[in-house]
């Protein structure tokens, strides 16, 4: 248990018949007239969904201890995604809807944060850039600018992305893990 008086950004808190909500954002408010509160964000860390919530300052809440650990993404088995703990060197496998987006962007040997709960894992997080290559981009056409320009392109997790026109198949690429945007070439 906390008081909402110690709230974090990041903190795991129960509410609501077990579901766990991350602390996206939180701020004190103390009014003229009337009690202090804390009004927050918090982040459903099954669903992703987002809510607005006030609470009354100084109430409990109950909070989840959610463990993060450092993992490496190993291999893929069928549907599920096979990940080795760094420290122990166990293997977990974890399934298509927990990884989420993040399967966009693993390669064999990434590093990846896997929060657990209950020795179940609840979400798989990313860093906030990838360098991958590009498997294959048509070349650009010097002039073609009709397309604002940018062009798709297929990196070698087989996700496709929008690159600049200059970008040819075999570079290697920064990439944004949260919006997917291109963030700059990688000089080798």
């Amino acid at each position: 248990m906390a008081s909402t008086n110690d709230l974090k950004n990041g903190m795991v808190l129960k509410l609501e018949g077990g579901q766990l909500w991350s602390v996206v954002e939180f701020q004190h408010v103390k009014p003229g007239k009337g009690p202090a509160f804390v009004r927050t964000k918090l982040k459903n860390v099954l669903s992703g969904k987002t809510v607005d919530k006030t609470f009354n300052a100084g109430v409990k809440v109950e909070t989840a201890s959610v463990d993060k650990r450092g993992m490496q993404f190993s291999y893929k088995d069928g549907n599920d995604f096979v990940f080795m703990d760094s420290e122990t060197f166990d293997q977990i496998y974890i399934t298509p809807e927990t990884v989420g987006d993040a399967a966009n962007y693993l390669l064999e040997g990434f590093d990846a944060v896997v929060a657990m709960y209950e020795g179940n894992p609840l979400y798989v997080e990313l860093p906030a850039a990838v360098e991958l290559v590009i498997e294959y981009t048509e070349p650009g056409v010097q002039g073609d600018r009709s397309t604002g320009g940018s062009k798709p392109a297929k990196l070698e997790t087989g996700y496709e992305i929008a690159v600049p026109l200059f970008i040819t198949t075999g570079e290697k690429i920064k990439v944004d893990t949260r919006s997917g945007e291109y963030l700059g070439r990688v000089n080798s």
